[in-house]
């Protein structure tokens, strides 16, 4: 019986890392998710299909380190370093949380060179929906 033969770009014949860097991308939206826990930075195209990411926690940040702007920069750095490279110029900025790194993500993004369009807080405000969880007694 023959063997099949693999699909292009399928990671068996190693063509798919050489698609991704050949893609050209002028615009495109960061999303920036700062917990207190954690921010995670993740950089799509115009139509949402993830270019690259980056967390406090894949930058080496462990335990309490990931909340604080440190981290958050470090991250947002990250990961629009490697858009850059592709050629992105242009883009959106949507910061979603509460977290201490909001400011901070945004303020290396600003560095990083590339012109943004809008800033936009997309944080979800409940309209008085769930019942919260009762108080803690300590």
């Amino acid at each position: 019986m023959a063997k099949p033969i693999p699909k292009v770009g399928s990671r068996r014949n190693g063509h798919s890392s050489a698609r991704k860097s050949a893609r050209r991308i002028p615009k495109g939206v960061i999303h920036v998710q700062a917990s207190f826990n954690n921010t995670i930075v993740t950089v799509t195209d115009v139509r949402g299909r993830v270019i690259s990411w980056s967390s406090a926690g894949t930058c080496g940040f462990k335990g309490t380190r990931r909340g604080t702007p440190f981290a958050a920069q470090t991250a947002a750095g990250n990961a629009i370093r490697a858009v850059v490279d592709q050629g992105m110029q242009r883009a959106e900025v949507m910061i979603k949380g509460p977290g201490l790194g909001r400011d901070a993500a945004l303020r290396a993004i600003r560095r990083s060179g590339i012109l943004l369009s809008f800033v936009r807080d997309v944080t979800p405000m409940p309209h008085n929906g769930c019942r919260p969880p009762k108080k803690r007694r300590v």
